[in-house]
């Protein structure tokens, strides 16, 4: 009996690469050469913050910044949202393990969960299943509370708002929590299966509301977005760096670990 034909690949994959070569700007961030002896500003690891404070320091010309991150490029693969899962304890992962429990990670080897942490320009969010989920505005005032001036929630969301290029217009219509025209593209999958909406709608029965997750309030149910850019992975080194790639004050050296600052 033959198996099954190979030409159902086809239509995925030219799915795939129209996505992916679409963008003008999203040419791989350019690995420099030779770094100079000295810089303004030296932001160590381009994750996902990294990615933002270099690509933001170096919107003022006048100012030098190097970037310096243990990883590589990102690939083909991890810009597929689909194979997300494939990602971890590969050469992009820094293959991190939980100490061994007694009270969870039973199912695995020695009771160790990994800990996936991205080891790629971009950080984990190149690796991880590109869910964007704010956080609830509880934390951000606790934070706040306890001596870090400047983290409350009404003083962090102007900065998700400005960062955010949201591709529903329902939720962008909606300014008090949203934003359009920034360099994070989010919005939902393309494709979802039948049993989202059955299962928003199931809550909707028990008496939830269906709700927006980065909204006024967490407790429902609700369709999560994702950082996705045309159905693909829009990771903080697409997003921010990818841009700023050939501002000529901006220097990324890919592959340097750093073990101490002076």
């Amino acid at each position: 009996m033959a198996g099954p034909s190979p030409m159902w690949l086809l239509p995925a994959l030219a799915t795939f690469f129209s996505f992916y070569a679409g963008d003008s700007l999203d040419e791989p961030v350019p690995d420099v050469a030779r770094v100079l002896e000295e810089y303004d500003y030296i932001v160590v690891g381009g994750g996902s913050s990294g990615s933002v404070v270099a690509a933001r320091l170096s919107e003022e010309p006048d100012v030098t910044v190097l970037l310096l991150d243990a990883g590589g490029q990102e690939s083909e693969f991890s810009e597929v949202p689909g194979l997300a899962g494939y990602l971890q304890l590969s050469q992009m992962d820094w293959q991190y393990k939980a100490e061994p429990s007694t009270t969870s990670c039973l199912a695995m080897v020695s009771n160790r969960c990994n800990l996936p942490r991205g080891r790629v320009i971009g950080g984990s969010s190149s690796i991880n299943y590109m869910l964007y989920v704010r956080g609830n505005r509880r934390d951000y005032d606790l934070w706040e509370s306890q001596g870090n001036h400047g983290w409350g929630y009404d003083r962090v969301l102007p900065f998700f708002k400005y960062s955010e290029d949201n591709a529903n217009p329902t939720l962008a219509a909606n300014s008090d929590f949203h934003g359009s025209g920034g360099y994070l593209s989010v919005g939902e999958s393309p494709w979802r299966s039948p049993l989202a909406a059955a299962f928003v709608e199931a809550g909707v029965e028990l008496g939830f509301p269906a709700r927006d997750v980065n909204g006024a309030s967490q407790t429902g149910f609700m369709v999560p977005q994702g950082f996705l850019r045309r159905g693909s992975r829009c990771s903080n080194a697409r997003a921010f760096l990818r841009p700023a790639r050939l501002r000529p004050n901006l220097h990324t050296a890919l592959h340097a670990f750093v073990t101490r600052v002076l």
